[in-house]
């Protein structure tokens, strides 16, 4: 399919309507196997018991939240280079998706942290760094309400996302950088993963479940950009009418 006609705004409302409702009706489906599998079929784990199990949201929920800012700086960059309009929606849209997901993160975490470290929070490098992300997040949504040109606002904020993805290998890595409190990789291991087979593929089905949701969120979103800058548009009031 030409990229040149996924990009124009009206091509995108007009076919994604369908695929947006599919995915949901599918997140909804693959979240509630999921949830079943972690939660009754997992084994428990020797030396955590059933704590453990809160790392089938906390993990893709932390993933998830970088693999957004690396999107939305991706948008961003596309945006102020080539001026692709989809691209300045599909940035500023990211940031909400993003902050949702680090708030997830860091919830699940601090629950997490209170069977495992006797507390819900430490000023530990990992943490740190992603309460770091989430302030990136909601700065760049503030400062996007802030313009009331829109384009010039998705040019700072895309600026701004680029500028932070400095923060994302501090995150990943900060494990290995610093002594810290927080467990290393469990997945990303190229000899051995740390997690049992058994424990391991209900957490990679829930990271595959969570980017099927983020897909999901992310088409209704770029579509609500589309719907909010268009929205005085011909061809909007005739799609809508029809």
């Amino acid at each position: 399919m030409n990229i040149s006609k996924i990009a124009n705004l009206r091509f995108f409302y007009t076919r994604t309507e369908s695929i947006a409702f599919i995915l949901s009706i599918l997140s909804f489906l693959l979240f509630c196997i999921g949830i079943y599998w972690g939660l009754y079929i997992a084994p428990t784990d020797y030396l955590q018991g059933d704590s453990y199990r809160i790392m089938y949201v906390h993990v893709p929920a932390a993933w998830l939240s970088l693999q957004v800012y690396i999107i939305m700086a991706f948008s961003g960059f596309i945006a102020l280079v080539w001026k692709i309009k989809i691209m300045e929606i599909a940035s500023i849209q990211c940031a909400p998706i993003g902050a949702f997901f680090t708030i997830i993160a860091l919830i699940t975490g601090m629950i997490w942290g209170k069977p495992t470290w006797g507390t819900y929070w430490v000023w530990d490098a990992r943490l740190t760094s992603e309460l770091i992300l989430l302030f990136l997040y909601i700065g760049i949504m503030v400062l996007y309400s802030a313009f009331s040109d829109k384009r010039q606002a998705v040019k700072v904020t895309s600026l701004l996302a680029i500028i932070g993805i400095i923060n994302i290998p501090i995150i990943h890595y900060s494990v290995e950088w610093w002594n810290t409190l927080h467990q290393g990789p469990t997945v990303t291991k190229f000899e051995k993963p740390s997690a049992h087979i058994t424990m391991l593929l209900p957490l990679l089905y829930m990271l595959f479940t969570f980017n099927v949701y983020f897909l999901t969120v992310f088409i209704k979103r770029i579509r609500l950009g589309i719907y909010l800058r268009e929205k005085n548009s011909k061809w909007l009031e005739e799609y809508l009418n029809d």
